[in-house]
Parts: C-alpha cells; sequence; structure tokens
C-alpha cells in the first residue's frame, strides 16, 4: 500500500518527510533521505515503497538498523530485493546465528546472487568444523563462480593449515588475475596466521604505496566465517566497479565491514560506489576515517580528490593532489594526477614539469602515454620544438593508438607543418577509431588545410552530428562551408560554435561572422 492512502491523520503527518526524503535522495543528500524515510516508515510500517527507499538510503548512509527494519517489511511483504539475504547472512555469521544463517544461504541459493552460495557454504562448513572441500568440489561452476570458487579453496587451505597445497592453488589462482590486491592480501593474512610471513610478505611483493604499507602492516587473519564472507562481498565490489552496479556495491561493503570493521580496502570500495551513486559528501566522510597510516590511505586521498572535482571545488581538489604528489614516497601515479589536474586548469607549464619528473621516474617502464602527456602539455604550454619529440615517440610506442596519431597529425595540421604526414597520420587514426567525433574533425580539418573541401565537408558535418556542442568542430564546419561557397550555412555554423566558445574564439567567431574568412586557410 501506499503512504497517502493510509489513516489520514498518520499519513499526511509524514507525507512531508517521505516528500522531503525523495528530495534529499535525489540530490545525494542519503543522511538525511534515511531521516525522513525512517520517519515515513515508522509511520506506514508496512509501505513496501518507502521500505524500499528507506533499505536503500540507510545503507548509503550506513544506518543499518534502519536498512534491517526496511528489510524486513520487504521479506514479510514477499518483494525483498535478492541483496537482503546477503545483510542477513552477514548479520547471522556476526552474531553466530546457524539457524538463520541457512535460511540467509537458501535464499541466496534461490536468486542471481547463487554463484556465492558455494563459497559461502564452504566457510559456513569450515567455521562448523566440517570439511568444505566436498562442497566446492560439488558446485556446478559458471562463469561467474568458477574465479571464486578456485579463489577460496586456496584460502580454505590455507586456513586449515594446508600450506603447500595452498600456495599451490593460490599461485594457480593469481595466474588468472596476478595485479589482484584482494587475493593476495586475503592469502598474506591467512599465511601471517599459520606462522609464514615470510611466504606472506613475498605475495605481496611491489613498491607502490599500497603494497608496502600491506607488508609493513601485515596482521594474521583469524580465519572463518567472518573473514571469508567479509572478503568475498569485498572481492565482489572491487569486481563490480565502474559497471552500473552501485546499489549492490554499497551492501557488498556495509555488509563486509559489519563482519570486520577495520577492513579499509572495503571501505575504500564504499566511498567509491557512494561517489558513482552521487553520495558526494557520505562518501568523503567514509573516507575521511581511513587513517593515515593505512595501507589504502593514498588510494583514499585519491578518490578524495576526484571527489571534490565532481563536486565543483577544483582548488580543494589541486590542493589535497600537491599534498599527495609532494609526500614523502609519492608515487608516479601521484605526480601524473597532481599534473592533469594542473593541466586541467590551464597551468601546462607546470604540468609539463611533472609529466617530465614521472617520465624520469618511469625509466625503462615508460610507456606512450607518458610521452603523450608531456608532449601534450609542452604544447599546449607553448614549447612546440620541445613537444614535437614526445609526440613522435608516443606515436612510435604506439603506432596503432587513435589518441596519439590524432594528437601529433591535428598539432601539425594546425601549425601547417608536414601536412602531408600529417594528414596520414590523421587517416590512420580515422580508421582505427572512426566514430569518435574529435578524431574525424582532425581529419576533415586536416583535408581543409591541404584544400581538399570536397572530403573535407562530409567528415566535418559528420564530426558536429556526433558533438553538436563543440565550438571548434562548429567553427571548422563554417570556414568548410564559406570555402565551399556555401556562406549562409556558415554563419548558421559559426553562431552553433559561439554557444559555447571561450572569449578568444568568440572574438575571432564575431569577425568571420561579420567577414567572413577573408585570410587563406591558416591555422586557427
Amino acid at each position: 500500500m501506499a503512504l497517502a492512502a493510509l489513516v489520514p491523520g498518520a499519513a499526511q503527518a509524514d507525507l512531508g518527510a517521505y516528500v522531503k526524503a525523495r528530495a534529499a535522495a535525489a540530490d545525494g543528500a542519503v543522511d538525511a533521505a534515511a531521516a525522513g524515510y525512517a520517519a515515513a516508515l515508522t509511520a506506514a510500517p508496512g509501505d513496501e515503497v518507502v521500505a524500499i527507499r528507506a533499505y536503500r538510503n540507510a545503507l548509503a548512509a550506513g544506518d543499518l538498523a534502519l536498512a534491517r527494519r526496511a528489510a524486513a517489511v520487504l521479506v514479510r511483504s514477499d518483494v525483498a530485493p535478492p541483496d537482503t539475504a546477503l545483510l542477513a547472512f552477514a548479520d547471522a555469521v556476526r552474531t553466530k546465528n546457524k539457524v538463520a544463517a541457512d535460511d540467509a544461504l537458501g535464499r541466496i541459493g534461490a536468486g542471481p546472487l547463487d554463484f556465492l552460495t558455494p563459497v559461502l557454504r564452504a566457510w559456513v562448513a569450515f567455521d562448523r568444523g566440517g570439511d568444505p572441500f566436498p562442497i566446492l568440489d560439488a558446485a556446478t561452476e559458471s562463469g561467474l563462480s568458477r574465479r571464486y570458487i578456485a579463489e577460496h579453496r586456496a584460502l580454505l587451505l590455507l586456513a586449515s593449515n594446508r600450506r603447500d597445497e595452498g600456495v599451490a592453488a593460490l599461485r594457480a589462482a593469481l595466474g588468472a588475475d596476478p595485479g589482484s590486491i584482494d587475493l593476495r592480501w586475503n592469502a598474506a593474512s591467512l599465511l601471517a596466521g599459520i606462522g609464514d610471513r615470510r611466504a606472506a610478505r613475498d605475495i605481496l611483493a611491489g613498491e607502490d604505496a599500497t603494497m608496502t604499507g600491506l607488508r609493513d602492516g601485515l596482521v594474521a587473519a583469524r580465519p572463518g566465517a567472518a573473514f571469508g564472507t567479509s572478503r568475498l562481498l569485498t572481492r565482489l565490489a572491487a569486481d563490480l566497479q565502474g559497471q552500473e552496479t552501485q546499489t549492490l556495491a554499497i551492501l557488498l561493503t556495509r555488509s563486509a565491514l559489519s563482519l570486520d570493521p577495520g577492513d579499509d580496502r572495503a571501505r575504500l570500495l564504499l566511498a567509491a560506489a557512494l561517489g558513482e551513486e552521487g553520495a558526494l559528501d557520505r562518501a568523503q566522510l567514509v573516507l575521511g576515517t581511513i587513517r593515515p597510516d593505512s595501507p589504502f590511505y593514498s588510494a583514499a586521498v585519491a578518490e578524495r580528490i576526484e571527489l571534490r572535482r565532481k563536486q565543483g571545488d577544483p582548488a580543494q581538489a589541486l590542493a589535497l593532489a600537491q599534498a599527495l604528489a609532494t609526500a614523502k614516497g609519492a608515487s608516479v601515479r601521484d605526480i601524473r594526477r597532481y599534473a592533469d589536474l594542473l593541466s586541467d586548469q590551464g597551468r601546462d607549464g607546470e604540468a609539463a614539469r611533472l609529466y617530465a619528473e614521472a617520465l624520469a621516474r618511469a625509466g625503462a617502464e615508460a610507456n606512450w602515454i607518458h610521452h603523450l602527456q608531456l608532449g601534450g602539455a609542452l604544447e599546449r604550454s607553448g614549447d612546440w620544438a620541445g613537444a614535437l619529440p614526445h609526440l613522435r615517440k608516443a606515436v612510435e610506442l604506439a603506432p596503432d593508438e587513435p589518441v596519439a596519431l590524432n594528437y601529433l597529425g591535428y598539432a601539425q595540421v594546425e601549425r601547417g607543418e608536414n601536412l602531408t604526414a600529417a594528414v596520414a597520420l590523421l587517416e590512420r587514426a580515422n580508421r582505427l577509431r572512426p566514430d569518435d567525433p574529435a578524431i574525424t574533425d582532425s581529419l576533415g580539418w586536416g583535408y581543409y588545410r591541404i584544400g581538399d573541401i570536397a572530403r573535407a565537408l562530409p567528415l566535418l558535418e559528420q564530426a558536429a552530428q556526433g558533438q553538436p556542442g563543440s565550438a571548434t568542430i562548429n567553427e571548422h564546419l563554417g570556414d568548410a562551408y564559406w570555402r565551399a561557397g556555401r556562406r549562409f550555412e556558415a554563419r548558421y555554423a559559426w553562431r552553433a560554435a559561439s554557444i559555447n566558445a571561450d572569449a578568444a574564439q568568440k572574438k575571432r567567431l564575431a569577425e568571420k561572422l561579420a567577414d567572413g574568412v577573408v585570410q587563406r586557410m591558416a591555422a586557427n
């Protein structure tokens, strides 16, 4: 039933709270939304619409008591989303309630998250003194479950003090995902627990700040269902990043943290999911609880930088990035992030110096991106002579990378240099990425600059259709129309360009609208 259909006294009293909660949720203010939905749920304790909204916002706000209360309403009404069973399972494991754990496992196994069931059942069996391996052996492996079963077979072998078998299984699992922070950390924690700290530290090899911090702060794990469940849910949340599954990731990480409140890896993933959901203030609060001595502190600061950028606070984002890039032990990634933000603010000269430092520190591991970033910053800061060797090196290292081909080709076209070779680069970029409006525009502009208006126009029209708000593309299109004698269409394109043009472009476009293209085909 709906809130407004309830008894008028109670309904109208908290209809306002419901409406305010909806508005707060739309603004990403999940704490205010959760409080409003809590009041609405009290007034309408059986309302399924209120309950589902209360459930989601409570999880985002970290109000697990409200989340549980709302989930109970949904379960009683038989409309509970499948992930409510995961929260119930985590609660049962935490409180050692065997009956509730088995009931939640049944619900998980009957829904779309059933691929988690074999691993969860295996850890429960381990916790209860049984043999977990027949459960894993009997599981029907799907594409979703195969990796998790393989990883947790290795972890359960280590937890069972079967070191050699566990290490062998771990190597096999790492072969499928050698960069996995989660599996390496989980295995190292268990190895430390059985007294093999040397092997644990070897698994955490690496010079980046996270791996160094994990080695230095290595703590022996206490194996059991709480450990296995929390690490499985965190691993799944990591796998879901960037896949538009924020609500599930929030549930997974909140449940993991209920079992292991000290897990900063889960906390970091929670903040990322909250940020993707638009709950930026709550995400910042979560990140603020990650202490400077945490192995994940640098990653937390990096996430805070991105959130500040999303919140429209470039000054604070830049200050955080500068602090991270100039701190002792700053990584190449930290330096490049700071340079990226400087470049975003038009401070390309400063950015170039940092990109040069990052390139030097990368040494033999430097790739085309290092050279493209440095060359691009130098080009935009006016040092074309310094930029050109790096832009050429980027293309040499990545001859089939459209971004590198486009940058070098377009930069030369703009300067009227080496036009035949530059257009060839742009043709190759266009073949590799024909649907990219920026690259299509570059090639069209290249043809314009060599006087081939017939080939230029269709490409520039295609680019303008793909990116109609681009001032540069519309200006190029207007210039080409003018050269083709299509004066009315040229002025229309220039007016479209003026909408989003910067001050220098507006001045140039105003002159073109008044006089047309009166100069030879020169660089803009």
